[in-house]
């Protein structure tokens, strides 16, 4: 693609002035439009299970194409949610990835390199403090500020928060999603994240390296919306 990755923009101090809100607003309107026709729309329907920015190509003008299927699971015309026990895709990313990845894109900064003097959070963690502690607008990029609406911005925040509850039924699916970020709807208050402690991340890539590696403790789960 013409602009490569967004991780290539995103995390390079002198690249990402070049995004500003709106075209940040754009790219996360495009990867969330892409993802529910997955879930919904597509013949296939298909999961991700690996999202994170650099899965995410930007053409000429900036807009966004999810890539890399290979951690991706597809379902069959009248299966409605899944559930697995086993561990997939890429450390930070855990699912629901799509929830960090908002994060990530509104403050610029990467969750699994995040390091903070007053704590062990991983950006997760620490926007999960910041919202709690009404203190929103020091997690956001600085080259977004003066270029968005800040109330904008912080409610992307909560629907980031909203999508990595760590009971997946608190959260909503895509088309949930969209209809937040379209709209001005009430969003419902978020609780505390399922995955936002940091932890060795030499100890955590072998881990989660490992195929031999299950867990009984952290269960993903997808609901598909039914065809129309």
């Amino acid at each position: 693609m013409a602009n490569k990755s967004l991780d290539s923009f995103i995390f390079d101090e002198s690249s990402r002035i070049t995004l500003d809100w709106p075209v940040r607003r754009n790219i996360i309107d495009g990867i969330a439009r892409g993802l529910m026709y997955l879930h919904q729309d597509s013949k296939l329907r298909i999961i991700h299970r690996d999202l994170k920015a650099s899965n995410i190509l930007l053409d000429h003008e900036k807009n966004p194409k999810i890539s890399d299927f290979g951690l991706a699971r597809s379902f069959g015309g009248n299966e409605t949610d899944t559930k697995t026990s086993r561990v997939v895709g890429t450390y930070g990313y855990m699912s629901p990835d799509f929830g960090v990845l908002l994060i990530e894109i509104v403050s610029g900064v990467k969750n699994r390199f995040f390091c903070h003097p007053d704590h062990s959070l991983n950006l997760l963690g620490h926007a999960w403090m910041s919202y709690k502690e009404d203190k929103l607008v020091q997690l956001i990029d600085g080259v977004i500020l003066d270029s968005s609406s800040h109330f904008e911005v912080f409610r992307v925040i909560q629907i980031g928060l909203l999508c990595v509850q760590n009971d997946p039924k608190d959260g909503p699916d895509m088309s949930q999603v969209i209809l937040m970020l379209s709209s001005n709807m009430k969003l419902h208050q978020p609780k505390q994240p399922g995955f936002f402690m940091e932890r060795n991340l030499l100890e955590a890539d072998q881990l989660f390296s490992n195929p031999n590696f299950f867990s009984s403790n952290h269960l993903t789960i997808t609901v598909l919306q039914p065809r129309q």
